[in-house]
């Protein structure tokens, strides 16, 4: 087991994602570029600002109970990798988890590929394999006595 968030120096709060299109760039992640992980989820949670409203939205595979997202790991540690969202969503948050199609998962964690020939994976997933829907929070209960 892994826990989610890389340590840094400079915040104490952890690093739970990576950008990927400056991986290679930042001192933070670029060691770690061959360290790279798979993170089961079999959907995730995004919040979408509307005014001063943020509504809570689930995103998940239409034909995949399970799935993966591309991470990179230090340690006992991870942080989920980020892309630009797929056009089906991108109303809901400016990125996403990188979600890795079926068939890419074993060329990303294999130690026998360099970052170099992986990196072209860290792209938003196919738009007709997204479904999402909004949470709608649970009405408060009324007063039982006035």
């Amino acid at each position: 087991m892994l826990r989610w968030g890389l340590e840094n120096s400079w915040d104490n709060k952890p690093l739970i994602n990576a950008r990927s299109e400056t991986l290679a760039e930042k001192k933070t992640f670029s060691p770690l570029l061959n360290s790279r992980c798979l993170i089961p989820a079999s959907a995730y949670f995004e919040w979408r600002k509307d005014g001063k409203a943020k509504i809570k939205t689930r995103v998940w595979l239409k034909d995949q109970d399970l799935f993966a997202f591309a991470g990179l790991r230090q340690e006992d540690r991870f942080t989920i990798i980020t892309c630009a969202p797929s056009p089906s969503i991108s109303h809901i948050h400016g990125r996403m988890p990188v979600i890795l199609p079926r068939d890419s998962e074993e060329a990303w964690i294999s130690e026998d590929n360099t970052y170099a020939e992986v990196k072209d994976m860290l792209v938003p997933f196919a738009d007709e394999h997204l479904q999402s829907e909004e949470i709608v929070p649970p009405k408060a209960q009324g007063d039982l006595f006035g």
